[in-house]
């Protein structure tokens, strides 16, 4: 079986979540033997593609781009509105692909030639415009390879499934990784939501990501409750994390570490909140925010405002063995997420040998029974849940044993196995 899987991003670059999930979904599907074909914007060089065809949509020529056009046209209400949709930079982020995207050319100088588009492969100000013309390559990879089921990861790929399924009439699958409800709460980008409502509908079948989430796609975008499988997200074993040798610590206070970007979705100001509670009683404590975002500067801003600058540090976005280092010195780690549709971090983290305190809106919750989760809002029992953690060693054993016991539940291979089984029902 051979699957034509479009995402956005890739490791080693990555923004978050969603490139973590969809290395570790395609490394348990090769385990499973389907054989991938994995379209992303703009490849780099250095991704691991050993084992499965990995295209770059910068570097494919798309021959037919009116007769794509016109179906896109057919396919969407409208399309191609160049909205400002940035939602996993910082404001220098943000203002460094604003001029990359004034400086570069978008366009043909002859509008008659096969089209070769230019992409980032990133969020930036072009982000809406890059959607619509990975739809135009995908549908020109569509008609030139040969596969048995589409599946696509998130809103930005939703159209390149969609024209992809248009040209071939192959089934659809659609992941949710998240929605445009967890990112933006109630005040949601409607053109955003127009595509994933389009998306959802064209899809043969949904895989969400949590029970969580399929209650949100059921009750927000009206999908069919048998439309959508739950299929959970898993973690690597990675030996150099389970047979680690704890660096030792520089500082001698605990360290509690919320890591993932800095946005509304992920709840960063009940962490300041937390960590302001507990060190106006104890300041034997250091809190670190891994991570970047438009809330960034707000966040830098109100630890000032805390007078708790002395005992919290910003160390921008982590990756890769940065993030295992970052782990491996912390003694509690905390997602406060307002909206989360899983949340591979604190699985991460359980790996790590750090206890975890979740958000009882996580999708991640479903799978951590005997983990502290509470309201992402309820600053006092975060806080006081934080200070039990780190200061008795009792309880942070157990709540780690437990963890661990359903860690080993979750492998990439067990879940790719479900995916592939879905593949198979539609095939």
């Amino acid at each position: 079986m051979r699957v034509l899987m479009f995402g956005w991003e890739f490791p080693p670059h990555i923004s978050g979540g969603l490139g973590t999930a969809c290395y570790g979904l395609t490394r348990g599907l090769l385990q499973n033997m389907v054989d991938l074909i994995f379209v992303v914007p703009k490849a780099f060089g250095d991704e691991d593609t050993s084992r499965f065809k990995l295209i770059s949509a910068a570097n494919t020529i798309v021959k037919n781009e009116s007769t794509y056009t016109d179906i896109l046209s057919e396919q969407f209400v409208s399309y191609g509105i160049n909205s400002l949709v940035v939602p996993y930079h910082t404001a220098d982020e943000f203002q460094r692909y604003t001029e990359e995207y004034q400086s570069s050319s978008t366009t043909r100088e002859d509008v008659f030639a096969p089209a070769k588009y230019s992409f980032t492969g990133q969020y930036g100000r072009n982000l809406m415009s890059e959607v619509w013309d990975y739809a135009k390559v995908a549908a020109e990879i569509a008609i030139n390879n040969q596969f048995d089921i589409i599946h696509t990861h998130d809103w930005l790929a939703f159209p390149a499934g969609i024209i992809a399924k248009a040209l071939t009439g192959k089934p659809l699958i659609a992941h949710i990784h998240a929605t445009e409800y967890d990112r933006s709460g109630e005040n949601i980008n409607e053109e955003v939501f127009e595509i994933e409502k389009m998306g959802l509908d064209a899809a043969d079948k949904i895989i969400a990501v949590s029970e969580y989430t399929k209650a949100i796609l059921v009750n927000k975008y009206k999908v069919p409750w048998d439309k959508v499988v739950v299929i959970y997200n898993a973690i690597e074993e990675l030996p150099e994390i389970i047979e680690r040798k704890p660096p030792e610590k520089v500082m001698k206070e605990k360290i509690i570490t919320y890591l993932g970007r800095v946005t509304y979705q992920k709840g960063p100001e009940y962490f300041v909140e937390a960590a302001s509670k507990i060190l106006s009683h104890n300041d034997n404590y250091r809190f670190v925010m891994a991570g970047s975002g438009d809330m960034l500067n707000r966040m830098i801003k109100k630890v000032a405002e805390l007078r708790i600058s002395s005992h919290f540090h910003f160390t921008g976005f982590l990756k890769g063995s940065d993030v295992n280092k970052m782990l491996s010195m912390s003694d509690v780690y905390v997602m406060p997420s307002v909206s989360e549709p899983f949340g591979i971090s604190p699985l991460e983290a359980l790996r790590a040998d750090v206890p975890v305190v979740i958000s009882k809106q996580s999708g991640v919750r479903e799978v951590l029974g005997n983990t502290i989760a509470l309201d992402f809002w309820d600053t006092d029992a975060m806080a006081n849940a934080i200070h039990a953690l780190a200061q008795y060693k009792g309880l942070s054993k157990m709540f780690l044993r437990n963890g661990k016991i359903q860690l080993k539940k979750l492998k990439w291979e067990n879940q790719a196995q479900k995916v592939k089984d879905l593949y198979e029902s539609l095939v």
